[in-house]
């Protein structure tokens, strides 16, 4: 059985400093329920927290650990550029080396600029989208992500739906106004926005697949609908790959749906674990940001070396290693379907979405298509699944409107254990 002491008492300690005790909302625990764990360390497929309980992690710090965690090729670049300094606030050649490699592994990407954060590339993207089309309004869809900027914080999903604000304090009227929201799946509610809005729309933001409301797909031919509708009305089509870029194939989602955005939003894995944003996206429009156009943005640590040492050998294996695509296809695939199998035998006809390495349960019998359907689940029993599963030794990511991440670093024998930890928690709460 497990014991929690140490991260029971971190906890208590937390918040006396820290508002709610963490630093990002959904590691507080509140869609599960319980005290949140407090993690030491990780190793591989492992992760061990305050009370040196292991677990089997599917998380995988939100995506970028997609070959698992305290991988040596990493570590040793991360290692060999400390010796240089932490920071430079100032041009490097790595930061070169990073853009080129993105540049030729996400063909509509013809120039890049690095940032710190998912958050900082969707707000950064944003601004460029409107300075270069000279409009104010965005188009977004309900339950899709973009990180924590004023513009997002619109019938979003993830941490925000999870505390039952996806509204927030603080985000202005005049902000709000400028934010149009549509369901994901449903063209004909975009299309109907850029016809009362004609001439006012600057950008459509999508995840092409979507990964905060759980993961779910677009459907056949709705990426391409929404390119078509961009060109015809001069609007920018811009990806949030922040989750999927480089994870679904070397080129993202836009590579499995062979769809080009006019600009891609990146991070996760381009960081290997290091806090790492971009944005990017064609010539004409990234030509328009500072100091090269009049649209302004900044950042000292923007390019960082430790942080461009690190994601320039993940992307490079990546880039190397396509075998790698097919690992996590399969092992993503054989516990979708074991789950599977399990949830019939015992009479349940639960939703699993799954696409490569990105996975969803869902505690629901109908079909996952977009946040309003997404919130038919029952979100309490996940919190008690959670909960069992954590002591089955499975740490699953603690909301139900949250991807899991799958990393090359599990064995057969792992994914084995998880679905009879699924098979031994499902049949004690029947």
């Amino acid at each position: 059985m497990r014991t929690l002491k140490n991260s029971k008492l971190l906890f208590e300690q937390a918040q006396k400093s820290i508002p709610g005790g963490v630093n990002s909302p959904v590691r507080a625990f509140k869609a599960v329920g319980g005290d949140p764990i407090f993690v030491k360390r990780a190793k591989g497929a492992y992760m061990y927290d305050e009370d040196d309980n292991r677990y089997i992690e599917l998380i995988n710090s939100w995506g970028p650990m997609i070959l698992g965690h305290g991988n040596e090729l990493i570590e040793k670049a991360v290692a060999d550029a400390l010796s240089n300094s932490l920071s430079f606030g100032a041009p490097t050649a790595k930061e070169i080396e990073m853009a080129e490699l993105i540049c030729e592994m996400v063909p509509s990407i013809e120039k890049v600029r690095m940032v710190n954060s998912g958050t900082e590339a969707t707000m950064s993207a944003i601004r460029l989208a409107r300075g270069y089309t000279g409009r104010d309004k965005v188009i977004k869809f309900e339950g899709c992500y973009h990180g924590h900027g004023d513009s997002f914080l619109i019938a979003a999903g993830s941490g925000a739906a999870t505390m039952g604000t996806p509204n927030s304090p603080g985000v202005t009227k005049g902000t709000a106004k400028d934010t149009l929201t549509a369901p994901f799946n449903d063209f004909e509610a975009v299309e109907q926005l850029v016809a009362q809005n004609e001439n006012e729309i600057a950008a459509i933001i999508l995840e092409p697949v979507a990964g905060n409301m759980g993961c779910v797909m677009p459907k056949e031919g709705y990426l391409q609908s929404l390119r078509k509708l961009c060109d015809k009305h001069g609007i920018i089509l811009i990806f949030d790959e922040v989750m999927t870029g480089f994870r679904l194939s070397k080129a993202g989602a836009q590579g499995v749906y062979n769809v080009q955005p006019d600009m891609t939003t990146l991070g996760k894995i381009i960081g290997g674990g290091m806090p790492v944003g971009a944005y990017g996206g064609k010539k004409e429009i990234m030509d328009y940001v500072s100091p090269q156009g009049p649209v302004y943005q900044a950042g000292t640590l923007s390019g960082n070396p430790i942080a461009m040492s690190a994601g320039i050998e993940m992307l490079k294996y990546l880039n190397e290693n396509e075998e790698v695509y097919t690992q996590l296809e399969q092992s993503t695939k054989y516990l979708a379907k074991e789950i599977e199998k399990v949830n019939a035998s015992l009479g349940y006809n639960y939703t699993i979405n799954q696409i490569g390495s990105m996975i969803s349960l869902f505690f629901t019998e109908e079909p996952v298509e977009n946040f309003e359907s997404a919130k038919n689940c029952d979100t309490a029993r996940f919190g008690k699944y959670f909960q069992a599963m954590l002591d089955e030794g499975v740490y699953l990511p603690p909301a139900q409107f949250e991807s899991w991440f799958i990393s090359t670093a599990l064995s057969t024998e792992d994914l084995e254990q998880i679905v009879e930890a699924h098979k031994k928690v499902l049949t004690s709460m029947s």
